[in-house]
C-alpha cells in the first residue's frame, strides 16, 4: 500500500501533466481532499517538488496558502541551467551539488563523462583544503561557471 505522501506526489505530478507543466494549488483544500493535515502537503511539497528535482515552487501564506508548482522545461538544456543557476545560491555541498549533477545526467542534460567532470571538480578533494563555508561558497561559483559554459 501506498503512503500518503506518495499517493499526494502522484496527484500532484498528474496535474502538472495535465496542465502542461504548472499548477496552483490551495494547501488546505488539497489538505480537506486527502483528509490530511497541511503540514502534510507541505512536507510533500518540500521534498518531492525541488529544484533539484526540477521544479520551481512558489508558496503564498494566507487566503488557504496558495502554492504554484512549475515543472522546468527539461527539454531545453539551457532553460533547465539557468534555472538551476539562479536558485543554486552562494554556497552549496558537495553532497547537493552532487544531486544537481546526477539529475543532469538522468535528463540528458549532460553526458555521464561530463557528470563526472563536473563531480571531480566540485569534490572537496579539490577545494578540501578551504575551510567552510567558503569551501561551499567556491563550489558555488565554480559549479555555476562549469554549467554557464555549457549552455554556450
Amino acid at each position: 500500500m501506498a503512503r500518503m505522501s506518495d499517493i499526494i506526489e502522484a496527484f500532484l505530478k498528474q496535474m502538472i501533466n495535465d496542465t502542461n507543466g504548472a499548477i496552483e494549488i490551495q494547501r488546505n483544500e488539497l489538505a480537506n481532499h486527502f483528509n490530511c493535515v497541511p503540514s502534510q502537503i507541505n512536507y510533500v511539497i518540500d521534498t518531492r517538488f525541488t529544484t533539484e528535482r526540477g521544479y520551481y515552487v512558489e508558496s503564498r501564506r494566507g487566503g488557504g496558502g496558495n502554492i504554484t508548482i512549475k515543472r522546468v522545461d527539461i527539454t531545453r538544456p539551457g532553460n533547465y541551467l539557468m534555472h538551476i543557476i539562479t536558485s543554486m545560491g552562494d554556497s552549496i555541498s558537495q553532497q547537493s551539488a552532487e544531486v544537481f549533477i546526477n539529475n543532469f545526467v538522468d535528463y540528458d542534460v549532460v553526458s555521464e563523462r561530463e557528470g563526472f567532470i563536473l563531480k571531480a571538480a566540485t569534490s572537496d578533494k579539490v577545494i578540501g583544503g578551504i575551510q567552510m563555508p567558503e569551501r561551499d561558497m567556491i563550489r558555488a561559483v565554480m559549479l555555476k561557471n562549469m554549467l554557464t559554459s555549457l549552455m554556450v
